[in-house]
C-alpha cells in the first residue's frame, strides 16, 4: 500500500513536471532560494490505540432529601441554583404535632425530676426512722440485760428495729423507681426533640441545589423527593465501556475526556482533560452489554452535572509508523505532507493517519521509516521548493 502511494504520487508529480517543462517554464521551486523548516524522520514505535465512549457528567456526592414524617410542607426556603452551606434549612413542615409532643415530654420530665426528689426526701426520713430505733433497740437490750426492762419492752424494740430498717429498703427501692422514670422521661424528651427536628430538612453538605420537588402546602410522606442537592466541589464523568473493551481500561493510567463547550463558547475552547479512573463496576449491564465505568475529573469552574463529555482510554499498544501532527497538511478531504528528499527538495505526498494521540499521528501509508518530513510547513513551502534545515 505504502508503494503504491509513492508511485501514484511520484507519478503525479512527473506529469506536472513534464507539462511546465514543454510550455519552456522551470519546474515550481527551481530556483527559489530555500526555505527554513524543521524536519522530522518518520519513525518506528510502540503507539497505543486509544478508544473513546461516550458520557454524562455527574457530581460525586448528590443528596435526594425526603420527610421522615407525614406533614404538610410550609415553606421551602431554597430554589435551583442556590448555594446552600451543610446544615443549612431548605424545607420547613408543619411541626405543632411535634412542638405539643416536645412540650409533653418536657412536663414529663421536671415530674419525673420531682418524683426523684420526693424519693430521696423519703429516704432520708427512712434513714432518720432507722437511726432512732436502732438507739432505741440497743439501750433497751442493755437494760433488759441488767433486769432493767421487761422482755415486752425489748420485742417492741426489736420490731421497731425491723420496720425501720425495712422502711429505708422501701425508701431505696422508691428512689430508684424514680430514678428510672426520670431516665424514662429524658429519652422521652430527646425523642420529642428528633422528632420536632424532623421537620426542618437542612442541607447535608456545602453544595447548590439541583432540583426542587415540592412546594408549599404540599403532602410530604417519607420517601417521597422533596429536593436535590449536589456537592460541587468534585464531579466525575460517567462513561459505559463495552464488556469486548473493559478489559483494556487501565485504572493506574490517566484518561483524557474532552466536554462539550460551555452555552455561547466557541468549541475550541473545550480544553481536554485529565481525569483518574475511580471505579470500574463489576456488574454488567444486561441492556446494553457494558460496564460503567466513573473518571474523576479536575476542579473546573465550568464543570456542570448533565454535561456530556468523551473519555479517551489507552488501547493495547502495537508498533507502527507516526509523525509529528503538526506535519500534515489538510486540505478538504485530503491529508498530506512535505517529504524532503536526496535533493533536499519538498514534495508533497497523499498519506493515509488515523487519529492523533499525544502530538503524533499513526501513518497507514504513504510514508516509509526513515523518511524526512516538514514540521510545521511554512505558507511559502510549495511541492519542489528547495528546504534548509534549521533545527529538530
Amino acid at each position: 500500500m505504502k508503494k503504491l502511494f509513492v508511485l501514484l504520487s511520484g507519478a503525479a508529480m512527473t506529469v506536472v513536471v513534464t507539462a511546465c517543462t514543454k510550455s519552456g517554464q522551470p519546474p515550481v521551486g527551481g530556483d527559489r532560494a530555500p526555505v527554513d523548516v524543521r524536519l522530522e524522520a518518520a519513525a518506528l514505535g510502540e503507539v497505543a490505540r486509544p478508544f473513546e465512549t461516550g458520557g454524562v457528567v455527574r457530581a460525586r456526592n448528590t443528596a435526594t432529601m425526603v420527610s421522615r414524617i407525614v406533614a404538610q410542607v410550609r415553606e421551602v426556603l431554597a430554589r435551583p441554583g442556590d448555594r446552600v452551606r451543610a446544615g443549612q434549612p431548605v424545607i420547613r413542615l408543619d411541626a405543632r404535632d411535634f412542638q405539643a409532643g416536645l412540650a409533653r415530654a418536657e412536663a414529663g420530665a421536671a415530674a419525673a425530676e420531682q418524683a426523684v426528689a420526693v424519693a430521696r426526701t423519703a429516704r432520708a426520713g427512712a434513714d432518720a426512722s432507722l437511726s432512732l430505733a436502732s438507739a432505741t433497740h440497743r439501750r433497751i437490750s442493755e437494760l433488759r440485760a441488767k433486769n432493767s426492762a421487761t422482755p415486752n419492752e425489748l420485742d417492741q424494740a426489736v420490731a421497731g428495729l425491723r420496720g425501720a430498717e425495712a422502711q429505708a429498703q422501701g425508701a431505696e427501692a422508691g428512689i430508684r423507681q424514680a430514678e428510672a422514670g426520670l431516665v424514662a422521661a429524658r429519652a422521652a424528651l430527646d425523642s420529642a426533640r428528633v422528632a420536632l427536628s424532623w421537620a426542618t430538612i437542612t442541607a447535608p453538605f456545602d453544595g447548590i441545589v439541583t432540583e426542587k420537588l415540592a412546594e408549599p402546602g404540599n403532602m410530604a410522606s417519607p420517601g417521597v423527593p422533596l429536593m436535590v442537592v449536589e456537592d460541587v466541589r468534585g464531579f466525575r464523568l460517567e462513561v459505559r465501556v463495552d464488556e469486548a473493551r473493559v478489559g483494556e481500561v487501565d485504572r493506574e493510567k490517566p484518561v483524557e475526556v474532552v466536554l462539550d463547550s460551555p452555552p455561547g463558547a466557541p468549541a475550541a475552547q473545550a480544553a481536554p482533560l485529565n481525569g483518574r479512573i475511580a471505579e470500574v463496576s463489576r456488574a454488567l449491564d444486561p441492556g446494553s452489554h457494558a460496564f460503567l465505568v466513573k473518571v474523576d475529573l479536575p476542579e473546573a469552574s465550568k464543570l456542570r452535572s448533565g454535561m456530556f463529555g468523551r473519555a479517551r482510554f489507552s488501547g493495547p499498544a502495537h508498533k507502527a509508523l507516526t509523525v509529528g501532527a503538526e506535519a500534515l497538511v489538510r486540505r478538504g478531504q485530503l491529508t498530506s505532507v512535505y517529504v524532503v528528499d536526496r535533493d533536499n527538495r519538498a514534495r508533497n505526498r497523499m498519506v493515509e493517519v488515523t487519529d492523533a494521540v499525544g502530538g503524533r499521528v499513526e501513518v497507514a501509508a504513504g510514508l516509509d521509516a526513515g523518511e524526512r518530513v516538514v514540521l510545521a510547513p511554512p505558507a511559502t513551502l510549495v511541492d519542489g521548493a528547495r528546504v534548509r534545515e534549521v533545527g529538530r
